[in-house]
Parts: structure tokens; sequence; C-alpha cells
């Protein structure tokens, strides 16, 4: 998700003064238009503007990369984004309100938690924004990305890669899997998590228990390692990113205690751009899953 990090870039005098410039030329182009109101969305936009690396990801599978004026840099890190490859021809932006006006969009999209103090700006001087939440399930998926592709002009294109993504599913649900193992995951931090995300709805599809969601854990929340090292979990999942730089947030992902628990558990590592956003490639989560959720082979170790 879009750090709020990179939102707070800025605060220099030279900085400030691109800001005032900006909202200066944004309140002039929104006098020019007439006052245009920040609902006003066109039937098919030509300079679309994207804030959040989720919106970004959408954004590319379903418009015309002629028609996409700007995407975040995150999506520009294959490590990280799915349509990195794509997303480095377009010119990228760090969620800056000047960075936005100066590209004159007929429409920007953003998440519903990120870049707030840019979106409320942008919507002061009349830019048309429309924000996108995340989705908790994949019905929650689906209804997104008919949305999306509604707001850009393309319902086909929404249609037909919901028409994919349900074709793998039903390939996916022909094949054999065990009793329902339980797994836990473990994130950066210490966190996992439970009921009511989208993660726990994968890890459903996969044919697993979600260990999170019988501890009672909703959405995402910390959980100790000692839970994780006591709990009786068959699958630990690591949510990885690779080749990332060493963080504090990362150390407990590579904690000893981790190392010896795959003598009695499987340990799998799940690239995090699997199941971040919202898409496509939540179905090559649940295959990977599925993978090492299937029983191993006599004499062999996880």
């Amino acid at each position: 998700m879009w750090s709020r990090k990179a939102s707070m870039v800025g605060t220099s005098p030279t900085m400030t003064r691109s800001v005032v410039s900006a909202l200066a030329l944004g309140l002039w182009l929104a006098a020019a238009s007439g006052l245009a109101s920040a609902d006003d969305v066109p039937a098919h936009p030509q300079r679309i503007v994207s804030l959040n690396m989720c919106t970004d990801e959408l954004l590319l599978r379903l418009a015309s990369p002629k028609h996409v004026a700007s995407v975040t840099w995150l999506s520009q890190d294959p490590r990280n984004a799915n349509m990195a490859e794509l997303a480095r021809t377009i010119p990228a932006n760090h969620g800056l309100v000047e960075q936005v006006l100066v590209l004159k969009p007929d429409l920007v999209i953003a998440g519903a938690y990120t870049t707030r103090s840019t979106v409320a700006l942008l919507k002061r001087v009349g830019t048309t924004v429309r924000e996108f939440g995340v989705p908790r399930n994949l019905a929650e998926m689906r209804a997104q990305i008919r949305d999306m592709a509604k707001l850009l002009g393309e319902p086909e294109r929404g249609e037909t890669l919901i028409t994919g993504i349900d074709a793998r599913l039903a390939a996916l649900a022909d094949r054999p899997r065990p009793a329902h193992p339980r797994a836990i995951v473990l994130r950066p931090n210490g966190f996992t998590t439970g009921r009511g995300s989208l993660v726990d709805e994968i890890l459903t599809a996969a044919g697993l228990t979600n260990l999170a969601a019988e501890l009672g854990i909703d959405n995402y929340g910390q959980i100790a390692l000692e839970t994780v090292a006591l709990g009786k979990a068959d699958i630990l999942i690591l949510n990885t990113t690779p080749d990332g730089a060493p963080s504090l947030a990362h150390e407990v992902l590579h904690h000893p205690v981790l190392a010896r628990l795959g003598d009695r558990l499987k340990l799998v590592a799940l690239p995090s751009k699997l199941w971040t956003c919202a898409g496509p490639a939540v179905i090559d989560a649940i295959e990977l899953l599925l993978d090492a959720a299937a029983p191993t082979p006599a004499g062999k170790r996880p």
C-alpha cells in the first residue's frame, strides 16, 4: 500500500513554493473550465493519474497505456508490483499535488487511505478524483474491477479480466487437496491476517484453515512468535519481498525460531506482491498455496 513517508516528502521552502504555484495553477485551471466539479467524470478519460500502487495495477490492466499520464513510483519496482514492466514506460509520481496538477489530468484515482492531503487539495481545486477501498473478499475484488472498468470507459475489458480470474479459480477448485491443513501468515513486524480480509479468503480458496481467524484475530493484527511456535499450524506462510532491502520490520521473518519450526511444519515464502493488491495475481497466490499444501512425498522433508 502507499507509503505515508512518501506523502510527507517536500517540506523545504522550495517545495512549499512549488505547492503554492501548483495550487495557483489548479485554481486557474478550475476557473478557466468554469469551476468544473470534482464529480464530473468524462465518459472516456484521456489523461489519468493514479496515486496508489493498487489503483495503478488495475489502471494498467484496464486502460490503454496512451491514456495513463502517471502511476506511482512503487509500481515501477518488479519486487513489489505485478505490472512493473509496463509501469516503467509511464511517468512516475510520488503522490505530490504539484506533480499531479502539472499533468492536467481529467481523472485522478487514489486509495481510500493514502495520500489524503493530496486528494483533499485536488478536490479543492476541482480536479476529478475517485477513491477505491481495499476489497475484503473475492466478490468485492470482482466488484472493484467492474467499478474501475466502468470509470475508465472500459467495461468490456473489466468483464474479460473477471472471466479470466473465474476460469482459473474453477480450474483450481478441481484440484485434490488435503483435509484443511492449518496455516498462519506472518508479515513484517509480526503482523498476521485474520477474518474479514482478502488474505483469509485466499487461504480458504486454497483449502487451508486460517489459524489467526481461529485465534479471534480480525483483519490485520500482530501475533507473538511464541504463539506461532506453540500453535498447531501445519503451514507457516512468510510474506516476503524477494531481494528486498534489509529492514527492522523484516527481521522477524528471519528469526532463528522460525528456522527451527521448519522441522515440524512447512515454511512457505509467498511474495507480497501476489496478494497486496486485489487482482489476477491473487490466483497465483492461491495456486502457490495449493502446491504448498499438497502432501510431501515419502522420504522428503517439506
